[in-house]
Formats: C-alpha cells, structure tokens, sequence
C-alpha cells in the first residue's frame, strides 16, 4: 500500500496523516515560470496585491503594457529590416546570403508572432494557472518531485536559450569590432559613431527577447506535461491501492493491513517497470494511520465507492487540464512545426554551405542545438502524454477490483470506457505532437536541404 494521497483542492475525506518527511502543499506550482514571463515582456496584465492602491496599481499596469508593446515593436522591426535585407540579396544569387538574411527573417517574425500570441493569451493562461493550482491532487512525494523538476528546467532551459542568443550578440564586443551582431539593411549609416551605441543595444536587447520568445513557450508546455504525468500518477497509485484505502478505513487490522501493503509494494527485483512515469512509492506508515481511522468506519462497500468517485473526480481534472492545453498550445504548436522545419533547413544549409568562421560556426550549432531540443521537447513530452493517459485500466488491474465488481461493477465499465481515448496535443488540429511528427519534421527539414544543395551546385557550375 504505498503513501500516495489525495491532498487538493476537493476534500476527499481520508483522514491520512502526515509523514515527518512529507512536503507540504504547494500554494503556487508556477512561482518561477510567471516572473519569467513578467520579466520576457509576455504578461501585459499580471496579478497585483489588492493592498497597493488602485493608482499605484493602474501606473504598473500600464507600464507593464508598454513594454509588453516594446517588445513586440522590437521583434517585428528587425524582422522587417531582415526582409528587406532578404530581398535585397535575391537579385544577387549568393545563396549563403539570402538563406543568412532569410533564416533572421524567420526568427523574428515567429518571435513577434510568440510575443503576441503570449500577450493575447496571458489571461486565459492565468486562469488555467489558477485552475491547476487550486485543484490539482499533491502526493508527498510524486507532485513536490514534478514541481522541483518542472522548476529546475525552466530555468535551465531559459538560461541556455539566453546564453545562446547573448553569445551571438556579444561576439563583436567581445572581439573588439566595430560592428554590429546582426547584419541587415538600415536606411541610414548604422555604423556612425552618434548612432551605433543605440543600434547595438537594440540589436542585442532583440536577441535577448529572441531567446525569452524561444524559450518561455518550451518551458511552459513541459512544465504542463511533467504536471499532467504527476496527476496521471497520482490516479494510478491511487487505482492500485483502492481496496487497500477501503480496508484502512472500514477497520480492517493492522496485520492484515501489513499483508496487503507487501503485497502491493513490491520491491525492485519483482516490481512492474514503467508503472508510473514520475511517482516513487513509499510505504505508508500503518501504526499512524489506523490511530487516526475516522469515526465511525464507514462499511468496506461505501469506502470502496467514495475512493472510486475520487479516481474520478481527479481523472475528469486531468482531462479538462488536458483539454486546455490543447486548446492554449494547438495554434502555438503549429506555427513552431513550421518555424523549426524552415529554421532547421536554412542553419544546416549556412552551416554546411557558409563561411568557416570559428564565431559564425558556434553561433550557427547554439541555435542549431536549441532549435533540435526544443522539436524534440514538444514531441517527446506530447508522446509521453499520450502514451501515459490510457494506462487506467492497466493501473486498475493491479488492485483486488474484483472484490468489489458486484457493488460497483457499473461505475467501473463506465469509469475504463472514458479513460480509454489518448490525451494529444496537436498543431492546429492537423498532425499530433509525437515522436512521428519529429520525425516528419527532421526529414521536411533535410529533403528541402537538399534542394538548397542542388541549386547551389547547379549555380556554381554555371559560374565556372
């Protein structure tokens, strides 16, 4: 019987106590990832204390607005000026240029379309927020592990995307050039001395929202992913244990409590693998639980039932958060496939085809090597999630639910039947997130490479 309980926003009327080393509930999961979005310039309305006064509060806002707007004005002017830098290259055939100026182009047009997206979407995705963190289910154990994890990777996975585009940015300061990060057309000598301080530091602050842009939209669909495994973990365990928590209190014994709980806890060496993706069962402490049994017992059919309604309750939890993730992250999904299919085709091509610069060649792998991992975040985490969502019944077989199919034999046809459809996250309702779609995109990718690849053979030939 492992220490896997229902602590959430619904009371779920079993009275276990607390370990000496359980973790206490987290009042806020998504502490981190709101002052990155504050901070990226992707909140335009974030949440107040009622106790500033409403001037202060109205001032703030409004200042948050305007740089919300800054940072899409930023975005979507450099995008401009590389298009014109596009086009101004076409005429000359180089193709190391135009696919340069065209994989810029890119970058920044999907960075204005994240900024908006984000912006336009920041108050439902504060209400989901809420939503996950008054209602989800915390396990000592499974859901404050998931939190650290989710945590830890956003701010490794927002650092490494920052560090990439300041490298790049940097690089001709750090070289003692005077010239600018990012080479694209001004309709004025940008590399004057009155002028160029201020260009530069609009040029490196665009690659710092290049990289927050990038960054945030991975980090939170993981996050959301590690939250959804945990809650599927949760419901699982708590399938498992169900005729375990019915004899617990209904009254059974504490030898005959013992005896289940070796049962079901197996160790390593017989255990099924792969029974949880998150969770790590631990023994619940029997002495302190059959102490705190409620009063009166309830009969083993009426505990039996009440657990089986709270396995429903959290799985109908899992699925409306389910359902809002795809519906948050479906236009979003669709617009990144195309983007990191294009970006992917053009940095191999400039990266195979280009200059041999030692700077230009580790710039081209960072963005490279971030834009593989983040295809390959979505993809994993929606294959994970599929994959980990129709598991129930699976989950149901490893308890005695037989001893109590006569009584509740109809709940549980209905209950498996509803549990049996995958949860899937989508790009724009036309193809699945999953590990075929990395696939799809990596072969996209290299087949319009190697049509890059024939034009310019076929163009140096001519030339020779």
């Amino acid at each position: 019987m492992a220490g896997l309980q229902f602590h959430g926003g619904i009371d779920a009327n079993i009275n276990y106590a607390e370990r000496d080393q359980d973790v206490p509930r987290v009042p806020q999961l998504f502490g981190l990832q709101l002052k990155l979005q504050l901070l990226t310039g992707l909140l335009p309305t974030p949440e107040l204390s009622h106790c500033l006064p409403q001037w202060v509060q109205v001032g703030l806002i409004g200042i948050t607005r305007l740089y919300c707007l800054l940072v899409i004005l930023i975005s979507l002017h450099l995008g401009l000026l590389f298009s014109k830098t596009t086009l101004d290259a076409l005429p000359t055939g180089d193709l190391e240029d135009i696919t340069d100026a065209l994989t810029m182009t890119v970058i920044y047009f999907f960075t204005a379309y994240a900024s908006i997206y984000w912006c336009v979407r920041s108050r439902r995705l504060q209400l989901y927020l809420n939503y996950i963190n008054q209602e989800y289910r915390h396990s000592f154990v499974n859901c404050y592990t998931t939190y650290r994890w989710a945590r830890s990777f956003s701010a490794l996975w927002m650092g490494a995307c920052l560090a990439g585009v300041i490298f790049w940015g940097i690089t001709p300061l750090v070289l003692g050039h005077h010239a600018l990060p990012l080479h694209c057309w001004y309709p004025f000598d940008a590399l004057a001395d009155h002028i160029y301080p201020l260009v530069y530091a609009i040029q490196l602050y665009g690659q710092i929202i290049v990289g927050a842009a990038f960054g945030y939209g991975g980090l939170m669909f993981v996050t959301f992913s590690l939250l959804l495994l945990a809650q599927f973990d949760v419901l699982y365990c708590s399938l498992k244990n169900l005729d375990a928590h019915a004899r617990l209190l209904s009254g059974e014994t504490l030898q005959q409590l013992h005896a289940l709980q070796c049962h079901l806890l197996l160790d390593d060496a017989t255990c099924e693998l792969g029974q949880y993706a998150m969770l790590r069962e631990h023994a619940t402490d029997l002495q302190k639980m059959t102490r705190q049994r409620m009063q009166p017992a309830p009969s083993l059919k009426r505990a039996a039932h009440d657990g089986l309604v709270e396995c429903v309750r959290l799985h109908r939890f899992i699925l409306n958060c389910a359902a809002e993730l795809e519906q948050i992250f479906s236009p979003y999904c669709l617009c990144k496939s195309l983007q990191i299919t294009v970006q992917l085709c053009l940095l191999v091509f400039v990266g195979v085809s280009g200059s041999r610069e030692v700077v230009r060649a580790i710039n081209q792998l960072q963005y490279l090597g971030l834009t593989l991992f983040e295809l390959l975040m979505f993809t994993y985490c929606g294959e994970l999630l599929r994959r980990h969502s129709v598991r129930v019944g699976d989950a149901f077989w490893r308890g005695a639910w037989w001893q109590h199919a006569p009584q509740m034999g109809k709940d549980m046809i209905i209950f498996l039947a509803n549990s049996r459809r995958a949860v899937q996250v989508t790009a724009g309702k036309f193809y699945v997130m999953d590990v075929n779609r990395l696939r799809s995109v990596i072969t996209q990718a290299f087949s319009f490479l190697t049509l890059l690849q024939k034009l310019a053979a076929k163009k140096a030939v001519a030339e020779s």
